[in-house]
């Protein structure tokens, strides 16, 4: 599974010597480090300094009845004064999932050990596409059987590829963020969903789905058939309310 973004780590402390710090430069989609806006499940890190006494990312033991924790050892984030499901914790960054709000404006804030960061602001939105990235540009996408696409692996036109992201926000099973997801959820806003290969729309019957990867909470992907004429190594865009791209896809 990829599931490589659940163990974004920095150095880990080893005792609390103050409250959590961060900045709102430091408050960022998890996938590829950009800022915001967010959307419903968007998976958001927070760097800073403080903002936990160890390292521990997610394992089966957290988990339960189908959730994720809202704590994490000793750990927790406050969005409109509720606590969110968390990710990962280190004394350098904190990834936890946007819950679902109304677009407007948002509050978020770390607590450490009763201690209490700075309350931010963010802008949510209804669909905020961001990509998973890995060295060289390239967008982390697979075959339809799971072999990861690289420039040695390819995909070719007429193959079925799955491109995964976060923050698609709302899917039709409305279930609350943090929960993990048995079956296939599909986005609310797929209509309005748009996908370009080298800056050439993708057809709506390419698209084959766009929602929440199985087995998982705030992770989604976007299954499409890749269409001819896209050229070598095209760069994909996803459009929802906002824009993600500047990645490549690893097609001949």
């Amino acid at each position: 599974m990829l599931r490589i973004w659940l163990a974004l780590t920095f150095c880990a402390g080893i005792a609390m010597a103050a409250g959590p710090a961060y900045s709102a430069d430091g408050v960022v989609n998890a996938s590829n480090y950009t800022p915001g806006p967010f959307a419903a499940n968007s998976v958001v890190s927070i760097f800073g300094a403080n903002l936990a006494r160890s390292t521990h990312a997610l394992a089966a033991d957290d988990i339960s009845g189908g959730r994720l924790p809202d704590e994490m050892n000793f750990v927790r984030v406050y969005v409109e004064n509720q606590p969110v499901p968390m990710l990962f914790v280190s004394e350098g960054q904190v990834n936890f999932v946007m819950p679902v709000l109304k677009a407007g404006k948002a509050h978020i804030r770390v607590v450490t050990e009763s201690q209490s960061g700075q309350e931010l602001t963010v802008d949510i939105v209804p669909c905020a596409p961001a990509l998973f990235s890995m060295e060289g540009g390239w967008a982390i996408a697979t075959s339809a059987t799971g072999q990861l696409l690289t420039p040695d692996a390819p995909a070719k036109p007429g193959d079925t590829i799955v491109v995964y992201l976060t923050g698609l926000g709302q899917t039709s099973n409305r279930l609350p963020a943090g929960t993990i997801q048995p079956l296939a959820d599909q986005i609310l806003t797929l209509a309005s969903l748009k996908v370009t290969l080298g800056g050439a729309p993708i057809d709506a019957a390419h698209l084959k789905y766009a929602g929440v990867t199985p087995g998982s909470a705030g992770l989604y992907q976007i299954n499409l058939v890749v269409p001819d004429g896209v050229g070598t190594d095209p760069e994909i865009q996803v459009t929802g309310t906002t824009t993600t791209g500047g990645l490549k896809l690893p097609i001949r």
